[in-house]
């Protein structure tokens, strides 16, 4: 699945219900006192997390959301009925702020977590509520207030286990699709994947882990070279990195060297966190390239489908070391 990770949403809240205007009309009591109710509250606007969700693609087709309002009062006394609230649904690791203030509203990480981005107005008092000992049939009563309004910045930051990090063409993609059942474009040519990509790898015990095939990185990628800063902020909520480097081209380990240091640059502590480094097409060598004193590889062909096996359990392994720590 394509991830679509920001977004801008116009919300209003319902507006307040009015009080209403009006008096006990019985057929032994002509002239009752006043029996208006109030208005109703208006529905607010809430944001809650859905876990089914991993992207914010839904509101590229609808972006403006409004809470109906309150209803208004009655006579006895009848209170107008609240506005249902308005509920969003938004995947965990979604940002939101607050786009006239600049302003962080919530990070939204637990299942089923909310928050209210914009309240309802509250409903008008009606006449019962203005009656005094020197004003018993008061002709008045309130509007409902006017709900909030606000313009919303989303921002997803991707919450996956397992992160694929290589350069372009280093056959991400093509691993996912080995990983788990997601079926993300691939092509022999750089680029390919323009954002990122969300597979569900199987474990043992009927476990499942999220795999993120994040977009090539180049030499320059923290510094926003070929969207960098956009793509390595996903990284810093994944658990595990998984290095993909072609073995196929010249010096492979210049590569990982390079993606280490791009990520140092970036953030140092996510460069620090658990990894495993995978030589990736090795189909197409003749002899397998050594690895430096200190580092050790996996050699799979995702191509061919040669070595999955063996890295499935070392992603398992790995991640159960990160949950256990």
């Amino acid at each position: 699945m394509s991830l679509v990770d920001k977004a801008e949403l116009e919300i209003t809240a319902g507006n307040g219900g009015k009080g209403a205007i009006s008096f006990r009309r019985e057929k032994f009591v002509p002239k009752g006192g006043p029996d208006g109710g109030d208005g109703g509250k208006g529905g607010s606007v809430i944001l809650e997390v859905n876990p089914n969700l991993v992207t914010l693609r839904d509101f590229r087709y609808q972006r403006r959301f409004k809470a109906r309002p309150g209803q208004n009062g009655a006579y006895k006394k009848m209170y107008g009925a609240n506005g249902p609230d308005c509920v969003i649904q938004v995947p965990p690791g979604t940002l939101v702020y607050d786009k006239e203030t600049g302003e962080l509203l919530a990070d939204l990480i637990e299942p089923a977590s909310r928050i209210v981005v914009a309240k309802g107005g509250i409903g008008g008092r009606g006449n019962a509520k203005f009656a005094t000992s020197t004003n018993q049939t008061p002709r008045v009563a309130e509007k409902g207030q006017i709900g909030e309004s606000k313009t919303l910045l989303l921002d997803l930051k991707l919450l996956a286990d397992v992160g694929l990090l290589g350069f372009p063409n280093a056959g991400k993609s093509t691993l996912l699709s080995c990983l788990s059942e997601a079926r993300p474009k691939v092509g022999n040519y750089p680029f390919t994947t323009l954002s990122p990509n969300l597979g569900v790898m199987e474990l043992e015990g009927f476990k499942t882990c999220t795999v993120a095939d994040m977009p090539g990185l180049i030499e320059g990628a923290h510094q926003g070279k070929g969207l960098g800063t956009r793509f390595l902020r996903h990284v810093e909520r994944t658990k595990l990195l998984v290095y993909v480097i072609d073995a196929s081209v010249a010096d492979p380990w210049k590569e990982y060297r390079v993606l280490k240091d791009e990520l140092i640059e970036f953030n140092p502590a996510i460069a620090k966190r658990p990894s495993l480094l995978i030589l990736n097409k090795m189909d197409l060598v003749k002899k397998k390239p050594s690895a430096p004193k200190g580092l050790k590889a996996i050699y799979i062909s995702a191509l061919k489908a040669e070595g999955i096996p063996e890295l499935k359990k070392a992603i398992t392994k790995a991640l159960s070391k990160v949950k256990n720590d």
